[in-house]
């Protein structure tokens, strides 16, 4: 005969079989959660793995990448191109257009330091003052003096046709795990900023933009140097840097306008960068300083060092090395939009794509850079 004793512990028995059942079903149904959520990452894991058709995914992107850049089909391009093929080729998607000026921006220095405007026309013109504005301080009910008249001068960058041609394989193309825009961005900005680059430093303003080092220079200070001509000092040796090269550097870095400084960098190639970074004061210090955290440029007197392989080397009568606040100092014009010809007649059985762009690019405040001429 059971006894309430007993019945008691059975009935707790089967409580705790009861809970049990139910936390096991908890368990389960989590499982089934966690499966369907591992499920479903490798679902996205694997699409990721797969081949893409390009970073755009806009429709109109696709159909230029995969109509025209692929296979030459023209009949996609009418909602997008801006140019028709007898012009000289068709206006990339802004997408493209974006990638290939950010690629661009990454390794072309002066363009990383200078004004960069974008124009809709071939030619661009800015007035600027050079003095005549003048101000003062009257009293509160006195006459007010008038000004002298504004003096102005017109900045107009010379333009060219910046090009790049790079050729891929028809095969190349037809594989749609190959990133046709990531490369052809890539592979016209590097061309692009290989010509850019010398033009921004010593073009000769036919066809190309004015380099600051092909502008007038002169050794007058700011108040007396014409409008557009740069001042440079002396390296105080004709072949290279004189007994005390810190002092000709603290002179060019002052004879720059404090407002100018904030800003300011040194510009030089490799090869004067190595020169530089052997340089020490009379204690026996060098000029040059590393920078502190991996991504911060290195430093000369307390300024940033660029450099841009376009500039000469350190050679008797060169000018090696520049300072400036190129923000202020230099413009670059450009159209925004590049165009591209598809062309797969000229080098069988590669396709080239001829692509184009209007640059333009002058000095535009010639107190805002300096120049150091090797010379005694």
């Amino acid at each position: 005969m059971m006894t309430d004793h007993d019945t008691d512990a059975l009935s707790a028995s089967f409580d705790l079989i009861a809970r049990q059942d139910a936390a096991d079903e908890k368990i389960a149904g989590l499982r089934t959660d966690v499966d369907e959520v591992k499920a479903r990452l490798e679902r996205v894991s694997r699409a990721a793995g797969r081949p893409t058709l390009g970073a755009c995914t806009a429709p109109e992107v696709k159909g230029f990448v995969d109509g025209y850049l692929r296979q030459g089909r023209e009949t996609e391009l009418k909602s997008i191109a801006g140019v028709v093929a007898a012009d000289g080729g068709y206006s990339v998607p802004t997408e493209i257009d974006a990638m290939i000026a950010r690629e661009l921006k990454e390794i072309s220095p002066i363009r990383q330091l200078a004004q960069v405007v974008s124009v809709g026309t071939a030619g661009y013109r800015k007035l600027i003052v050079t003095g005549g504005t003048k101000s003062g301080w009257v009293g509160a009910t006195t006459a007010r003096p008038e000004t002298d008249t504004p003096e102005f001068a017109e900045i107009s960058p010379p333009t060219g046709e910046l090009y790049a041609n790079p050729a891929a394989s028809q095969s190349m193309l037809d594989d749609v795990g190959f990133d046709l825009e990531g490369w052809l961005a890539s592979e016209i900005a590097m061309e692009f900023a290989r010509a850019e680059g010398s033009a921004f430093v010593t073009g000769t303003g036919v066809n190309q933009p004015l380099g600051f080092l092909s502008s007038p220079v002169s050794l007058a200070g700011d108040a007396v140097r014409p409008f557009g001509t740069l001042q440079y000092i002396g390296s105080g040796d004709a072949t290279g840097f004189d007994v005390n090269p810190e002092s000709r550097l603290i002179d060019l870095v002052h004879t720059m306008k404090a407002g100018h400084r904030q800003g300011a960098v040194w510009v030089m190639n490799s090869t004067t960068l190595a020169e530089v970074r052997k340089l020490k004061t009379p204690d026996g210090a060098f000029l040059w300083q590393p920078g502190l955290v991996d991504g911060q440029p290195d430093r000369l007197l307390g300024y940033p060092v660029v450099e841009a392989e376009d500039m000469p080397d350190v050679d008797a009568g060169a000018f090696p090395i520049a300072f400036g606040n190129f923000r202020a100092g230099y413009l670059i014009a450009e159209r925004s939009a590049t165009t591209i010809l598809r062309d797969p007649y000229t080098n069988k059985p590669f396709v080239h794509f001829y692509a184009t762009k209007r640059v333009g690019g002058q000095v535009l405040d010639s107190a805002a850079i300096k120049l150091l001429r090797i010379e005694a």
